[in-house]
């Protein structure tokens, strides 16, 4: 594998694009962990509210005033983890799935760890919702919607770990998938989808056209699965930065060269922020043969990771958050924007410093000003914050 290291210009306006400005609101202060983020129009007014998963509720924030709702609380014994929304029978309003019973610990009991529930819509969304249980393994940890066809849309869910089974020993993370019926108090449809790794972390979704692929990453790399033939699959060219242990994992695009690279934290909660570039360069288009460029060494408990071109520049930057003093002692979200589709060099921006111990972190044009926002939830500062892009005012 080539790799180089960026020598970057951390905080110093290159002048080659607008520097980036973001004024950052604070909409909860309550916060008591804000493990997972959502976002998506909850209750049909064509605006994106903010979906979190927190310690004990499922909650929602309403675009415009951000009061706060609370869908359901108290669900498993221990804490909630994840949440998927999105509009997938196009009413205008999302669907929403939950996972909780968070106890990484015990990899046997599905009674004392992992649950999936879908949370069925009152007439008036601001009441309380009800839940649906699913078939869960222990230690659920992410989940999305994906796009299986033009019409079909399945709910994804990742363990972190996978089960412990003594007849079958060397067994890795089973991913599940679902699809909802017409009446989702009916069955489910559910399948089992077998992939070799024993601990994955998060997962992202690429737009097909006709279908969407998700990628999960783990500790042995990252592996992608597209619906072919009536379930989902995967091939040996699926396989991208395999034998690289990662946690997140996000993708972005290059527009200018119809391409698409993935960013990385690196490993485990780790201190690396990596770049791959499987798209940028006709001879390395092999898989285990992409470009792999580190943008930064010096997190602490790396958690947050989106890529979008917040400045208008075609292609795609990267903003990542994590939640530890460094060795600076500094925590929070950073922006890193390349000079070129290529990545030879780059510019790095705080967008809050020392004042988001990042959790999870999103991004949407929640104002519809045409300009990417940021979305992130503090662990330890217990906030909420959304980060108006006024770059360009």
């Amino acid at each position: 594998m080539i790799q180089y290291l960026l020598i970057s210009a951390l905080g110093v306006f290159s002048g080659v694009h607008d520097e980036p400005k973001f004024q950052a609101q604070t909409i909860d202060d309550q916060v008591a962990i804000g493990y997972g983020l959502a976002i998506g129009d909850v209750d049909g007014d064509g605006k994106a509210d903010i979906l979190m998963a927190d310690k004990n509720e499922f909650v929602w924030y309403r675009n415009g005033d951000w009061q706060r709702f609370v869908m359901i609380e108290g669900l498993t014994e221990f804490d909630n983890v994840c949440i998927a929304a999105r509009d997938i029978d196009g009413d205008g309003r999302v669907e929403v799935a939950v996972g909780a019973q968070w106890n990484p610990g015990e990899l046997s009991d599905t009674a004392r760890s992992g649950s999936v529930h879908y949370l069925v819509r009152p007439d008036d969304p601001t009441d309380r919702w009800s839940a649906v249980q699913l078939y869960h393994e222990p230690t659920i940890h992410r989940m999305r919607w994906v796009r299986a066809s033009d019409s079909v849309y399945h709910l994804i869910v990742l363990p972190l770990r996978a089960p412990f089974r003594e007849d079958e020993p060397d067994r890795g993370v089973n991913i599940l998938a679902y699809e909802m019926p017409e009446d989702p108090a009916d069955p489910w449809k559910q399948w089992t989808i077998k992939q070799p790794m024993d601990n994955t972390h998060n997962l992202d979704v690429y737009d097909l056209g006709e279908g969407e692929m998700f990628y999960i990453g783990g500790d042995d790399g990252m592996m992608g699965f597209s619906y072919r033939d009536g379930h989902w699959q995967s091939r040996q060219a699926d396989w991208m930065a395999r034998g690289r242990p990662l946690s997140e994992i996000r993708l972005g695009s290059v527009a200018s060269r119809n391409a698409h690279v993935f960013a990385t934290v690196e490993p485990l909660h780790g201190d690396t922020l990596a770049l791959y570039t499987p798209g940028l360069s006709d001879s390395l288009l092999v898989h285990d043969r992409i470009w792999r460029i580190v943008l930064e060494r010096n997190m602490n408990e790396g958690h947050g990771l989106a890529m979008g071109d917040f400045l208008g520049l075609g292609r795609d930057q990267v903003v990542a958050g994590w939640r530890n003093p460094n060795e600076e002692g500094h925590f929070g979200i950073k922006l890193y924007v390349p000079f070129n589709q290529y990545w030879e060099a780059m510019d790095a921006y705080w967008v809050d410093r020392d004042g988001m111990a990042c959790e999870d972190l999103q991004i949407a044009d929640l104002d519809g000003d045409g300009r990417l926002d940021i979305i992130a939830a503090g662990r330890s500062t217990n906030n909420l914050k959304v980060y108006w892009n006024r770059t360009g005012d």
